[in-house]
Formats: structure tokens, C-alpha cells, sequence
């Protein structure tokens, strides 16, 4: 016999207030998603996802929002290709069915990313790690009618070199180079060596909208994140990939915002025909090595502000 069990998510609260987000997070699954003519992509991403509740609701029917995930990824691994981001907003879908009470829903993604890069100099080719990032985001208007904004995102380690303490350096090798040299050999010696600063690890962020119909690489993101840096960095390095990377980094010194503001042009350069209204978040954390606090920069903005900043059409 099947024993009936209260619902008490339905009773009222002892408090009526409205909560805006209410829900489960770290829900690990494997996901495999397959790709035209490339390899499919295997992913263990941990999603988060949140329902608004309203002020007359005691519980979210939690097990609903687990549910809806397992769902879609089930469903997904029998499709034929599907982006991170189109996941993340079938599942805010599914939970807006499911939690018919709910007027906006939030999920998230993140998944380590494994991607093939050359070295420098011997071309060894190793596995570089990054992170997927994925969200979409539903709004229930009075009138039942749904929106759903979905973004794809991309997180790389990168590395930087200070422009401030290697100018420093530069200025007191050159009043050293003065003490012996005449001013025309000492600016051929200037011009020649490379000079040494202080180094940072950088992560870098990119977050992008992905609108209806439209398609954004997450790998693209990994190269403008990456290029955008003093440096890239790789897990295998022989000695003279090593030497390539401390030196092209040096010949490349760039502080945190000069990350970001790079980014952003990338963006405009190779999203430009994304509409206008397209939402984006760059983000540069440079990990210092002689302070004990990071460096951080960060632009949020539309496509078309950007574009305006910069004097595109």
C-alpha cells in the first residue's frame, strides 16, 4: 500500500516574504555533447539552480530542480549537438514547468575544459585545462509568457608581466649602462635586452549572451582570453618553449585593465554582428607575486556600448 505523504511545501510560512533565490547547488553530472564533424565533448559540470518563492510559499519542492537536470542531460546525451548555454536554458524551462509558482529562474554551469595547444618553439602538444561556464536565466511575465537569456562563458590561466616595475628596472639599468657607455650605445643596449619585472598569474573571464539563433565558440573565447595577456602558459614546456614564453611575455608587459580593455576589443572584432543589446562581462584576477592581495578588473557592457567607446559602426 502506498502511504500518502503530506506536501508541506505548499503550507504557508510562518513569515509571508518573498525569497529571491531558493534552490540547489554543486549537482555534478557527466555530459557528453556531440559535434559536426569534431570530436564530441566530454564534460563533468556542477550546476547550480534557483527558483524565486513566493511570499505565500513555504518550500520549493526541491527534488523538482535535480530532477529537471537529470532530464535535459538525459535528453541532451540522445540529441544530436546542443550548446552549454541552450542546455542551461532548456533546463530553466523545465523548472519553470515543473515550479509552475516561480516567476524567475537561474541556472549555472561550470565544467573544467580540456583543449590541444602547440608549445612555442618544439611544438610538443599537451592538454591545457580552462573552464566552460554556461547560464541562462527565465522571467514568467503576469501574462504566462516566457524569456529566457542564456550566456556561454570561458575561464583561462594566463600569465602577466608588470609594465610599472619594469620600467623601473629599465631606468635604473640605464643610469648603471651611463656610468660607461656614451648615450647612443647605451640606447642600442636599451633597445636590445629584455628587462626584468615582476610576474603575475592571471585568470581571465569572458562571459558572453548568446542570442536566439546565434552560436559563440567557447574555444574562441579561450583564444581571445589568452591573447589578451602578456602570455599564454602550457602544461609542457622544454627548455626553449620556456625561454620563448619568459621572453615574448616580457616584450609584452601589460597591468590588469590593459587584460580587460583587450578583450573587450577582441569581442567587438569578432562578435560584431551580434545585436546590439548583447550583454557582456570580462574580468581579469591577476594573482600578485610580490603583494599579498590581486589585482582585479572587470567591464560589464552591451555590444553596442562597446562600440560606441571604441568608434565602430
Amino acid at each position: 500500500m502506498v502511504v500518502c505523504l503530506p506536501d508541506t511545501q505548499d503550507d504557508a510560512p510562518r513569515i509571508p516574504i518573498h525569497l529571491s533565490r531558493v534552490g540547489v547547488t554543486g549537482v555534478k553530472k557527466l555530459l557528453t555533447l556531440k559535434r559536426k564533424e569534431k570530436r564530441p565533448i566530454i564534460l563533468l559540470p556542477t550546476f547550480d539552480a534557483f527558483v524565486d518563492l513566493p511570499s505565500d510559499q513555504k518550500g520549493t519542492h526541491m527534488s523538482r530542480t535535480p530532477e529537471a537536470i537529470s532530464e535535459v542531460v538525459e535528453e541532451v546525451a540522445q540529441s544530436s549537438q546542443k550548446g552549454v548555454e541552450s542546455l542551461c536554458a532548456d533546463i530553466v524551462t523545465r523548472m519553470l514547468e515543473k515550479h509552475e509558482y516561480a516567476k524567475r529562474v537561474e541556472v549555472s554551469m561550470v565544467s573544467d575544459y580540456m583543449f590541444m595547444k602547440d608549445s612555442p618553439v618544439t611544438d610538443n602538444r599537451s592538454q591545457e585545462m580552462g573552464k566552460l561556464i554556461a547560464n541562462a536565466v527565465g522571467i514568467r511575465e503576469d501574462d504566462d509568457t516566457i524569456s529566457i537569456r542564456k550566456s556561454i562563458g570561458a575561464e583561462v590561466i594566463g600569465m602577466t608581466v608588470c609594465p610599472c616595475a619594469q620600467e623601473s628596472v629599465r631606468e635604473v639599468d640605464k643610469n648603471n649602462l651611463l656610468k660607461f657607455l656614451d648615450e647612443e650605445t647605451c640606447q642600442k643596449v636599451l633597445d636590445t635586452v629584455t628587462f626584468a619585472s615582476h610576474n603575475q598569474r592571471g585568470v581571465g573571464t569572458i562571459l558572453i549572451e548568446v542570442p536566439e539563433d546565434e552560436y559563440v565558440d567557447g574555444e574562441k573565447l579561450i583564444e581571445i582570453i589568452e591573447s589578451s595577456m602578456s602570455s599564454p602558459i602550457s602544461e609542457l614546456l622544454k627548455r626553449p618553449d620556456e625561454n620563448a614564453v619568459v621572453m615574448n611575455a616580457h616584450k609584452n608587459p601589460v597591468f590588469v585593465e590593459d587584460c580587460v580593455r583587450t578583450m573587450n576589443e577582441k569581442i567587438v572584432k569578432e562578435f560584431s554582428h551580434l545585436p546590439d543589446d548583447t550583454l557582456i562581462t570580462t574580468r581579469q584576477e591577476n594573482q600578485e607575486s610580490i603583494h599579498r592581495h590581486n589585482a582585479f578588473a572587470e567591464k560589464v557592457s552591451t555590444l553596442g556600448s562597446l562600440k560606441e567607446e571604441l568608434n565602430i559602426n
